[in-house]
């Protein structure tokens, strides 16, 4: 399932954002309607080096998050079933729906200790743009965001990072925003798909290292 990236739908593409925009009003400032944005304007760019069905690309990254199972009581059928319903309403192909739904059901990070299930190109690009939006100053912002959406604390030198964590226990974490970076945020470098994500990845990567490192200069009142 490929074409070249020139070849796209602006009609359905529109339908989407609008449908998105409206869904996403109101969301948590982390999985809003400009995390949906940047994720989208991003796989577009690692999409131009890609073999990859653009089409699928755009509307996997425009409804990844439209049912974000954290802020639907953990149910993540919700987000495919909602997105495959939209498409189908729009008279997408069948085949592209599949595809869709197949990135929104296996492109969250789900703790370290989760294997793949289910792997195609259009989820390899969609998943790094993704996991771009979680990496760098922007990822930092999101994580705190929505570690203050869920009032936790933001670091606890007595609370370690549970670097074994299952899906389950991944999920329902209530640790301090800082084990995050470690549980999930300074993993990502290391699980980029493709060669335009792995260098995109490395700078981000690096800058969090150096806000981590000041942060703890911070909070010991040792820094400059």
């Amino acid at each position: 399932m490929t074409t070249t990236p020139q070849l796209t739908h602006p009609a359905i593409i529109d339908a989407t954002v609008a449908y998105v925009k409206q869904e996403l009003q109101g969301a948590e400032g982390g999985h809003d309607w400009w995390h949906i944005y940047r994720v989208w304007q991003q796989a577009k760019q690692i999409a131009l080096h890609e073999d990859v069905n653009l089409l699928v690309v755009e509307l996997g990254a425009l409804l990844h998050d439209i049912a974000d199972s954290k802020f639907h009581g953990g149910d993540e059928e919700l987000g495919p079933a909602k997105a495959a319903a939209f498409l189908e309403a729009q008279d997408v192909a069948e085949e592209v729906t599949e595809a869709v739904t197949q990135i929104i059901r296996h492109i969250s990070f789900k703790g370290g200790n989760h294997a793949r299930t289910y792997w195609s190109p259009e989820l390899a690009v969609v998943q790094d743009a993704d996991r771009l939006d979680a990496m760098g100053a922007v990822g930092i912002a999101r994580a705190f965001n929505y570690g203050g959406f869920k009032n936790r604390p933001l670091y606890d030198p007595a609370i370690a990072p549970d670097m074994q964590m299952s899906k389950e226990a991944y999920k329902s974490s209530a640790a301090p925003t800082i084990n995050h970076f470690y549980e999930k945020l300074l993993l990502l470098k290391d699980r980029m798909n493709t060669p335009s994500g792995k260098a995109l990845a490395a700078s981000r990567h690096a800058f969090m290292e150096q806000y981590l490192e000041q942060f703890y200069s911070e909070w010991n009142g040792q820094a400059k």
